[in-house]
């Protein structure tokens, strides 16, 4: 069955199942056929959209900046070779695939008992963040059922995560009632919160870094177009410093200015046609949410609904608006140039890279937009991750060429930066493969603990991101959220 599973997922990828999916999801929230059809085929044309996009840049960013490790004289051993390898990997080992179906039912029954208020089965594809840390598991422990315990574990805190973050998710980028449930872009939720008071303490909250704010004070030099040349031209010359002087340099900052200011451009199109895939859903959520609320005569607030719930959707949605696209761009240089001088740094991240924005989303949606506290909780966060990511180069390396994917010729150790750079998630691995009860007992206490306070004070920690949020200089309510 698991083969067969595997078998159908490959034939028909991403771009046919998840659609398959939102078309099933539609109709049992009982949107007529016609528009769960519709959103069904936005999803598949905003995925294969997204695919084109980053299929044609990668290799392009992939160059400049191995040519900045090159200036810079980095010898790091541990490579990031992107996500897709351990994506392979996790859908090749049996503990993966087990994941993928049962790790599916139990996501439709904790959300019918009402454990989360996050329908993650909408969010299907993304089960591979889940599915490749068991895989490393099985490949350290052999033991099959701590491993799969392992991925169930991290779905039940991820889906934690997801609903702290859920209402500024939605509000910000727009979206009614969803929110990124993805485990490998998560994670930044918790600095993102913790951080906060220091960033405000430092004076990051009056300092008017927003797309909004760069659209009104500098014109045409402040939109998504501009900007993206801007930077593309920086990051060309930071590529180039050491040819600066001919004719070929040049010829390729000029391409790469045009081409991240293309990105930039078109990016936010395509992300308009897949939120055209939720919006339908998370609208028929809100409808029936409104139809309940009046029917037992009370008013409707959002924040304080305790039967309000959210859509999972995929980290596509937001990855093209303003500020999130803009503060991953700028993180780029500045985690190359921290891997190169942090101490006991072994992680080079380089194909990930490009996977900035989507790995961002959280903190821009909880700091409404402030581009310079998105940079600031991406430093600590991802540096910290260059740590996680460094200790595990070898587990990784193991787990993906022994359950399919191959290693490119040169390199002794592979690593995804999104998937591997990640503290929280490599703290409960090693609490896991220790074995040890007491390390994984902790575990699971701190989460029925986390999980006891969000359902007691969920309505109160909303409202008190909300107030954070506002906090930032240039916002007033959620005027400078994007709308699809």
């Amino acid at each position: 069955m698991l083969e067969a599973v595997n078998n159908f997922f490959t034939a028909f990828g991403a771009s046919v199942v998840v659609p398959i999916m939102i078309f099933v999801i539609a109709l049992f929230l009982k949107v007529r056929p016609k528009t769960a059809m519709m959103s069904a085929f936005y999803a598949g044309v905003g995925l294969t959209g997204f695919g084109w996009i980053i299929t044609e840049f990668t290799p392009v960013v992939t160059k400049i900046i191995k040519q900045m490790v090159d200036n810079t004289g980095i010898k790091l051993p541990v490579v990031d070779i992107g996500w897709q390898a351990g994506s392979l990997a996790s859908f090749g080992s049996t503990v993966g695939l087990s994941f993928f179906v049962f790790g599916l039912i139990f996501e439709l029954i904790i959300f019918a008992l009402g454990i989360t208020k996050v329908f993650m089965a909408s969010n299907l594809w993304n089960n591979f963040g889940l599915m490749i840390w068991g895989t490393m598991a099985y490949y350290v422990t052999h033991n099959f059922w701590l491993s799969l315990g392992l991925s169930f574990f991290m779905l039940l805190y991820t889906l934690i995560l997801a609903e702290v973050q859920a209402d500024r998710w939605s509000d910000y980028y727009g979206v009614k009632n969803a929110t990124v449930s993805s485990l490998h872009n998560i994670e930044q939720t918790i600095p993102a919160i913790i951080l906060d008071p220091l960033w405000n303490l430092l004076g990051f909250n009056k300092v008017k870094m927003t797309p909004a704010y760069f659209k009104n004070k500098l014109g045409v030099f402040g939109e998504p177009t501009t900007l993206g040349a801007l930077l593309g031209l920086i990051i060309g010359i930071l590529g180039n410093i050491n040819d600066l002087g001919t004719v070929k340099a040049w010829g390729q900052i000029l391409q790469f200015a045009i081409q991240l200011s293309a990105v930039m451009t078109i990016f936010p199109l395509v992300t308009g046609v897949f939120a055209k895939a939720f919006s339908p859903l998370a609208e028929e959520i809100d409808k029936n949410r409104k139809k309940e609320v009046v029917e037992e005569g009370k008013e409707i607030d959002a924040v304080h609904d305790k039967k309000r719930w959210f859509l999972g959707v995929d980290d596509g949605v937001g990855y093209g608006e303003p500020a999130t696209i803009i503060s991953g761009v700028i993180l780029i240089p500045i985690m190359v140039l921290i891997a190169f001088v942090l101490p006991g740094n072994r992680t080079l991240p380089v194909v990930d890279l490009i996977s900035l924005p989507f790995m961002v989303e959280s903190i821009v949606a909880i700091t409404r937009g402030n581009i310079l506290k998105v940079i600031a909780n991406g430093i600590v966060w991802f540096s910290l991750g260059l740590y996680a990511s460094s200790w595990l180069g070898t587990v990784y390396t193991g787990a993906v060429s022994h359950y399919g994917a191959a290693i490119p010729a040169g390199v002794v150790l592979i690593t995804s930066f999104n998937l591997m750079a990640r503290p929280l998630n490599a703290l409960v691995f090693a609490a896991f493969i220790s074995q040890n009860p007491l390390w994984i007992g902790l575990c699971i206490v701190v989460y029925l603990v986390l999980l006891y306070v969000l359902r007691r004070y969920r309505s109160q920690i909303w409202t008190y991101l909300n107030k954070m949020a506002d906090k930032n200089a240039g916002f007033s309510g959620s005027a400078d959220k994007i709308e699809y």
